[in-house]
């Protein structure tokens, strides 16, 4: 192999350095400026978009602090509301409960006069029958016919004394 021969390797280095000076040179003057410019415009892309995404964080941000203080006034005005609608609901409610209170009361007196009338309307047929009951039942023990006002005196004192 002529590689390894040492009467070459003279010669071999030369364009060893002679190519590695040009394709240097070559790379350099070409081909690493656009691959440097390819790297920078990637660098700044990426702090454009990460500048960008600070930027739009900072918005979000703000956007949920807006949210949320509208949230807390919604609930606060949500609760007032339910506050004076419950208020409200209670005063109808004692009203009603007041009225119906009011005519349950008149229902119940009107009720006892109906019941004392009956009563007064009951013991004075209870009188009346009692009147006839002693008339008859006088007649008919001693055959003596009683006036009904003597009778009614006896049943009227007899009550009066069982009381």
């Amino acid at each position: 192999m002529p590689q390894f021969d040492p009467t070459f390797f003279s010669t071999q280095l030369f364009w060893l350095a002679v190519s590695f000076v040009a394709l240097y040179a070559i790379v350099s003057t070409l081909a690493l400026p656009k691959i440097g410019s390819v790297l920078e415009e990637r660098q700044r892309k990426i702090d454009d978009n990460l500048d960008k995404a600070a930027q739009l964080k900072a918005e979000a941000e703000t956007a949920i602090a807006v949210y949320e203080k509208a949230l807390a006034e919604s609930r606060a005005q949500a609760q007032q509301i339910l506050r004076a609608s419950a208020d409200a609901l209670a005063k109808q409610s004692e009203q009603r409960q007041k009225e119906l209170g009011e005519r349950l009361a008149a229902q119940i007196k009107a009720g006892e006069a109906r019941i004392t009338a009956a009563k007064d309307q009951a013991l004075a047929h209870v009188r009346d029958v009692a009147v006839d009951v002693a008339k008859t039942a006088t007649a008919k023990l001693t055959g003596v016919s009683l006036d009904d006002t003597q009778v009614a005196t006896a049943v009227a004192s007899a009550m009066q004394g069982g009381r």
